[in-house]
């Protein structure tokens, strides 16, 4: 009996020192990065899978085929965020598909982009629904973002585009 007890000690010992069993007395890998939620942030990948679950184990829901698309975290879990797209469609991407860029998708009917952050200041392009962006300057109570679209640099109303909050200040 004392024999066998030896043998176990020993097996625990190499399985700990080995790194089989150390994982599960590990401390606990933090649940993710403490930056605040909801957040913006764009698809850095040209493709990405919507999960159902954060993991690679869950189904795919949907896949994403736009690099540079606006999706909002609204949650994490380790190293998959919980992601929002404009259309309220929800589901799990791994944080390496995200990029912090900032970016923005025309909504409604086709927007004028203008010169200046005023709604007489003339257009200089026409932007039809459905256009990804980049934005550039969002100013703290006001409506009007500056952003890149296209090579076009203009402004936008905020009302006019998914990718921003209500009195968010973008630099």
């Amino acid at each position: 009996m004392h024999c066998r007890t030896r043998l176990l000690t020993a097996a625990l010992a190499v399985l700990f020192g080995v790194g089989i069993l150390a994982p599960a007395l590990a401390p606990a890998a933090p649940k993710g990065t403490g930056l605040p939620l909801p957040r913006f942030v764009s698809l850095r990948a040209s493709e990405a899978r919507l999960r159902t679950g954060p993991g690679v184990q869950y189904p795919e829901e949907w896949i994403y085929q736009r690099r540079g698309l606006p999706l909002e975290i609204i949650a994490e879990h380790h190293t998959w965020r919980k992601v929002r797209d404009w259309q309220g469609t929800q589901g799990w991407m791994h944080q390496a598909l995200l990029s912090g860029d900032r970016t923005l998708i025309v909504t409604g009917a086709t927007r004028n982009l203008r010169q200046r952050p005023d709604s007489e200041s003339r257009a200089i392009a026409r932007v039809e629904a459905g256009v990804i962006g980049r934005i550039e300057h969002c100013a703290q109570g006001n409506g009007w973002c500056e952003v890149e679209i296209d090579g076009y640099q203009g402004w936008l109303r905020r009302v006019e585009f998914w990718g921003v909050y209500v009195d968010e200040k973008v630099d």
